[in-house]
Parts: structure tokens; C-alpha cells; sequence
């Protein structure tokens, strides 16, 4: 029979979201609850009636709560299966009655990683009796209801009412997926949090965790399906930022805009104001100021046109100022940490503009990992947390750097990190003049960087090549000396990159002879 009336339930939930008023809805339907500790306490005193399921188990809760359900009472009466006469015969003779519908959440250990709790806390909200009840009770959904999540209880109302108190078997099977995702989700974040407190890098199984937050639109194209996905990592950014209005985010729109936070975040706020304009997931324009106005200024006098229709990312809260040359142009989206009153005014008229406000900047320097998916696995790596305020630079050259063009080779450095690799970088007075990008040899990257920069210079009515006076940054290494010489030519006259390769003293002697310093790193920042 695909149907299966629900007669009798248990609830025992972290979340109480919904529980009062889906408990009465069960009463109201002749439904027997059974419930646990603070669930049971919440219900009577709301005047439910409901039966402690130390009563059925002939157990108190013991051990500061870990011992409560784990006892055949429960699990023998999600278990069983009705109409199999051994089943029947084995709970008869143990007083094991049937559970026709399991109402668990767990205890919070994502929204406790998320706090930074102390280790003793976090290993407390590890739940062992809640998975092992979702697991029993959607192995046996073909005859056992399982609601994981608040948003459920309505759904099994109405397929209630709509099969006179019973659940039809469809609804059950999704139910039950469902609360192996979620069980999975669950152990997935403790496995990674357990493996990230002894020092693993990798463990001999895996799995993702995370939350659906929306499903969008489409993916990368039209044809593809795409969602977005929350997971447990404390980190500042676009999937968990408050949007305060603007049309839904695309696939893109998302991808685009992690990129540009996670670039403005390599910039101290507190040291200085940084805006970084990002297109297609590389930076167009990129500049530090005095004040985010000024720094947007820069960052789009860098490239105007590739400007069009991009991603702003800021290190500080947005201000009336920078809203009021933001909205100038088009704009898909703008993230911040915050904004004022008076800029949120400004950005309103705007109605399409999508703003963004995470609430804090992401830490460069914190752990954590990225995942792409490669056919028939994943390819997971430690996120690139070396920044190059903490590098051991090394003068290489003849020529000392001077103060000014150390302060931008650093900071060309910080950009060259978040630009898809092959990667060169001109800098000057803290802004980009010179961008080139994905190019599958260096010497290619540096003169579409520089070309770019003669582009931007005549258009702008610039007298002389904007790269004049610039330094320049690579991610990886210079194979041989012809990119440093194409850069050499375009003007730059100070170039910082990671070294190691056959060729460095090549690299080194073709630095010499043009007057250029040069600084490496031994740190390599390729982004593919």
C-alpha cells in the first residue's frame, strides 16, 4: 500500500522553528507524540499533549543528554516492517510499538563552526542519537515519514489531509533523500572540521556539505542548470552576503563577484580604501586611495570601457561619495562590507543595480579549500593564502627598489594573485595601468597588458604610454628574459616576481642592463 497513515510520532528538534504549531496540527489529527528533553518540556508547556520518550524506553536522559534515544523502543519502531511476521512477532514480544513519523533536526554544529566556537562546544553539538534516528527512519520510508528541516511540516500537513491522515510513498522517497543529504551535509562538516584540527590535508573519504540557498536562473549559458550552495566555512562573501536589492544574481554575476571581493580583501581596510572592478572573473581596474571615491576613480580611469557593466568590490563600507559616481555608469553589481544610510538612498534609484553587503571582508591569510570538478572526481586544493606582506623578498638585481616602487610592486603583487594565469600586472601610484590575462605564454601576457595600456592612454588623451614610470608584477616565474624586456620597454622600471626558474640569472643580467630592480618572492601565484 503506497499510502501510510501516521498514527503515532516522535519529535526532538534543535530548531523550533514551526514545532508548536505542527505538533497541535498532529494532535488535532489523532496523532500521538512522543518527544524528547527541551522539545518535550516546549510542547507541554504549550499544553500538548505529549508522552517522554523516557517512558518508552525505560531510560532517563542520561550523560548531559548524549544517551536518550539510542534504545530498541525507538529505533525497533522506526525500524520494523509492518506486515513482516517476524518483525511483528519481535516487537510484540518486546513492547516495541511502530513510528509512523520522525520529526528531528540536529544539533547546530554548522551555525556553532560558523560562530568560532571552542573546541569543547563544537564537539558538543556533534549529534549521534539525531543521524542515527534520520537514518533508520528514511531507510524505512516505505513505511516511516521523515521531516529533517521546519519547511516540511507543511508538506506532510497537506499530504495528510489530501490521504485521510496518510502520506503517499512519492513524498516519502523525497523525504528521505533528503535526510541522507542532510545527514551527509552534517557528517561532511565535522569530518572537515576534525580533519582541519589535526592537521590533515585530505582524508580517504569525502563528501561536500553545504545548504541549497537558491536554484538559479541558469548557469554559465542559457542551456545550463545552476544553484547556490552555502557552506559551513565562516567566510565573508557573495553566497552568504544580505542583497539589498537589484534583480537576482546570474551563475555568472556570483562567480564574477567572489572574484572581486576576494581581490579587494587582500587590502588592509584599515590602512587604506581599495575598489577593484572585475569582468568575466579578472580585474579591469584596480586602485588604493585615501577614500573609496577616489579609489574608484582610479580604478576605473585603469580601463573605462571593460568597466561597463562590471562587478565593483570595495574593502570599506560603501559611502554617499563613491555611491554617487558609482551609479554614473552601469553597474551589475556592487559588494561591501556595509553601507551608509545615505548611499543605500542614492543606490535605490538604481532599481536593477544588485548591492551586496557581507557584513565583514574575508581573511586572506585564513585556511580553507577549493574544489573544482574534473570527469569522474574533484579536484580539491588548500585555498592560496600566501600574501605577500609576509613574503621574504629578495632584491635580485643591482638596483635597490625604491620606497615607491616597493609600495607598488607589492602592491601589483596583490592584484597578479587574483588574475587568471598566464598573469602580468602593471602598477603605478596604486592603481593598475596594464592588465593581461589567461594567455598561454607570458610574453603574450605582457603585451596585451601593454597594449591595453596604450588603448586606455590614447583614449584618454594621454601624452605618453601609461606603463611610463609603472612597475610590473608576474605570477609565475619569467621563462625567459623577453617578457621582462617587453616590460622593460613599455616603461616599467621595476618588476617583482617569484624566481626558481633555469633561466633567472637570464632574467636578472636583462634587468641589470636596463636600470630595472627586481624583486623575488618564492611564491608562485598561478590561477587557472
Amino acid at each position: 500500500m503506497a499510502e501510510r497513515k501516521i498514527s503515532r510520532a516522535l519529535i526532538s528538534v534543535s530548531d523550533k522553528t514551526g514545532l508548536l504549531e505542527f505538533a497541535r496540527a498532529l494532535a488535532e489529527r489523532g496523532v500521538e507524540i512522543i518527544s524528547t528533553g527541551g522539545t518535550a518540556k516546549a510542547l507541554t508547556e504549550a499544553g500538548v499533549a505529549v508522552t517522554d520518550v523516557a517512558a518508552i524506553t525505560g531510560y532517563p536522559e542520561m550523560m548531559d543528554g548524549r544517551v536518550k534515544t539510542l534504545h530498541p523502543a525507538v529505533h525497533g519502531g522506526l525500524l520494523m516492517l509492518r506486515g513482516d511476521a517476524a518483525h511483528e512477532a519481535a516487537a510484540k514480544e518486546h513492547g516495541i510499538a511502530p513510528i509512523d513519523l520522525l520529526a528531528v533536526n540536529l544539533y547546530p554544529f554548522e551555525k556553532t563552526l560558523a560562530a568560532s566556537a571552542p573546541h569543547d562546544e563544537m564537539i558538543e553539538n556533534i549529534d549521534v542519537g539525531g543521524p542515527a534516528m534520520i537514518r533508520g527512519a528514511a531507510k524505512n520510508h516505505a513505511f516511516v515519514t521523515i521531516a529533517t528541516a521546519p519547511d516540511d511540516y507543511a508538506v506532510i500537513l497537506r499530504a495528510m489531509d489530501d490521504n485521510g491522515g496518510a502520506t503517499p510513498l512519492k513524498l516519502r522517497e523525497a523525504l528521505a533523500a533528503k535526510a541522507f543529504a542532510r545527514t551527509s551535509s552534517y557528517d561532511a562538516a565535522i569530518a572537515a572540521y576534525l580533519a582541519r584540527q589535526a592537521g590533515e590535508s585530505a582524508l580517504s573519504f569525502g563528501a561536500m556539505s553545504g545548504t541549497l540557498k537558491e536554484v538559479l536562473r541558469y548557469g554559465e549559458n542559457p542551456h545550463q542548470t545552476a544553484s547556490l550552495w552555502i557552506s559551513p566555512d565562516p567566510r565573508p562573501g557573495v553566497a552568504t552576503a544580505r542583497q539589498v536589492q537589484g534583480k537576482e544574481l546570474s551563475y555568472n554575476n556570483i562567480n564574477d563577484t567572489d572574484a572581486a571581493f576576494e581581490l579587494v580583501a587582500e587590502f588592509d581596510a584599515k590602512s587604506t580604501a581599495a575598489c577593484a572592478i572585475i569582468k568575466h572573473a579578472n580585474p579591469c581596474g584596480v586602485a588604493e586611495a585615501a577614500s573609496l571615491a577616489e579609489a574608484y576613480r582610479r580604478a576605473l580611469a585603469a580601463d573605462p570601457v571593460s568597466a561597463f557593466g562590471g562587478i565593483i568590490a570595495l574593502n570599506r563600507p560603501l559611502d554617499a561619495a563613491t555611491a554617487e559616481e558609482i551609479v554614473k555608469i552601469f553597474t551589475e553589481v556592487i559588494i561591501a562590507p556595509d553601507a551608509s544610510e545615505d548611499a543605500l538612498k542614492i543606490v535605490a534609484a538604481k532599481k536593477n543595480l544588485r548591492l551586496l553587503l557581507t557584513g565583514g571582508l574575508p581573511d586572506p591569510r585564513a585556511g580553507g579549500l577549493t574544489v573544482k570538478t574534473v570527469a569522474g572526481g574533484l579536484l580539491m586544493q588548500s585555498r592560496d593564502a600566501a600574501v605577500v606582506d609576509d613574503a621574504d623578498l629578495k632584491v635580485v638585481t643591482k638596483r635597490q627598489p625604491t620606497d615607491a616602487e616597493l609600495a607598488d610592486l607589492r602592491f601589483a603583487m596583490r592584484i597578479v594573485k587574483h588574475v587568471k594565469s598566464n598573469a602580468i600586472v602593471f602598477a603605478k601610484g596604486g592603481a593598475t595601468v596594464g592588465i593581461g590575462a589567461g594567455q598561454m605564454s607570458r610574453v603574450d601576457a605582457a603585451r596585451i597588458a601593454v597594449l591595453k595600456a596604450a588603448e586606455i592612454g590614447r583614449e584618454s588623451g594621454q601624452a605618453d604610454l601609461p606603463t611610463r614610470g609603472s612597475v610590473v608584477a608576474s605570477d609565475a616565474f619569467f621563462p625567459f628574459a623577453d617578457g621582462l624586456i617587453n616590460a622593460a620597454e613599455a616603461g616599467a622600471t621595476a618588476a617583482i616576481q617569484p624566481g626558481g626558474s633555469v633561466r633567472d640569472q637570464e632574467v636578472i643580467d636583462a634587468a641589470d642592463a636596463r636600470g630595472m630592480a627586481m624583486v623575488v618572492t618564492g611564491v608562485r601565484h598561478f590561477r587557472h
